[in-house]
């Protein structure tokens, strides 16, 4: 059977999709884009069960009502094994829709769980998806890790769950996309994707997390493309702090990212790649490059880089203190997060010919 007359006879397996009360339908006067959301865009709301919003509904079902009902083209969500019941009720809605899904979950910790990751791939599939987005180390170099023997251990580690993947990977021909996540610079991760050396393993290229490594937003675009599988789109501001800078999340637009020049980066290097927000409504996050902490991991970075990446948040500093989102009453939240992705969406389509 090949994948068309499969994704058939999947379309008629199951029952019928179950729509909850409360749940939205876009009309067709909403306008398109051709940009997905990722989950994480909608964290404050889906915690807050929607505000009264998709009643019922499993949490990938409810976002891609929602991101349906903004525009979007498609979803980053988490799909593993938990979601499998669903599956394929959320493939034949955003067949429906027209809409695409990407799966996020993690890489083989273990030997042992390997299994686990098999299953998720099929439970992905099912719901239409032929990628899954990852993340290799755990949290924030500069944070997460003591020493560089912790991180080196740490890549190390990294690198066996991908090669305990890529097996898997190229016997269910579906494909694993890791995120520079904060963790690795340019040259750390692209010596990992190269080590494993197999088609079946790319990048998800988040175009602001390696600014917080003293990277080029752009530069690190140009670097990640021939391997680039799909995309967390953003934008960022910066303020000054004592111990290094403040970095936040914003609507697109608003922040110093040249984001029509990345766009076209990608779009050359990758015509049908995904660009999908990943704006997180959040508190801003402090990067303290100021501090003897951060450079534990990151001993050998030219005094260059940092000061030119000093001079991009000097100049590019935000003259407002950032909105302190955790403090502000959840009705707040609420429309804080829901109108970056309104507005991001709406720059995308009209200023980065994402429509």
């Amino acid at each position: 059977m090949n994948r068309r007359d499969a994704l058939l006879a999947l379309s008629t397996a199951g029952s019928a999709l179950w729509l909850g009360r409360g749940t939205t339908r876009s009309d067709e006067s909403v306008p398109r884009t051709r940009m997905g959301i990722v989950t994480y865009a909608f964290g404050i709301h889906q915690k807050n069960k929607w505000a009264g919003r998709h009643e019922g509904l499993p949490a990938a079902l409810a976002l891609l009502e929602e991101s349906h009902r903004l525009g979007a083209a498609g979803i980053q969500v988490e799909l593993t094994t938990a979601q499998q019941a669903h599956a394929v009720q959320l493939r034949r809605r955003a067949e429906e829709y027209g809409m695409f899904i990407e799966a996020t979950f993690s890489a083989p910790q273990s030997a042992d769980d390997v299994d686990r990751f098999e299953k998720d791939i099929q439970t992905a599939k099912a719901a239409g998806a032929t990628l899954a987005r990852t993340a290799i180390l755990p949290g924030r170099r500069y944070e997460q890790f003591k020493s560089l023997a912790e991180f080196k251990q740490a890549e190390k580690h990294g690198l066996q769950a991908l090669e305990w993947a890529e097996p898997v990977l190229a016997r269910q021909r579906f494909y694993l996309a890791v995120e520079n996540h904060k963790d690795q610079r340019i040259e750390e991760k692209l010596e990992t994707i190269k080590r494993v050396g197999s088609e079946f393993i790319g990048i998800c290229v988040d175009v602001g997390n390696s600014f917080t490594l003293l990277e080029d937003p752009l530069e690190t675009v140009r670097a990640f493309a021939p391997w680039a599988l799909t995309v967390h789109f953003k934008d960022q501001a910066v303020r000054e702090s004592e111990t290094g800078f403040w970095f936040a999340d914003v609507a697109l637009g608003e922040g110093f990212i040249d984001l029509p020049a990345i766009v076209k980066v990608l779009r050359d290097a990758k015509p049908r790649i995904h660009f999908n927000l990943e704006t997180i409504t959040r508190d801003a996050l402090s990067v303290p490059v100021l501090t003897k902490d951060f450079w534990v991991t990151m001993p050998d970075i030219p005094a260059t880089q940092l000061a030119r990446t000093l001079a991009v948040v000097k100049s590019k500093s935000t003259p407002k203190v950032f909105v302190k989102v955790s403090e502000l009453p959840v009705d707040q939240q609420l429309a804080l997060e829901l109108g970056n992705v309104q507005r991001s969406l709406v720059y995308a389509r009209e200023r980065l010919s994402l429509s």
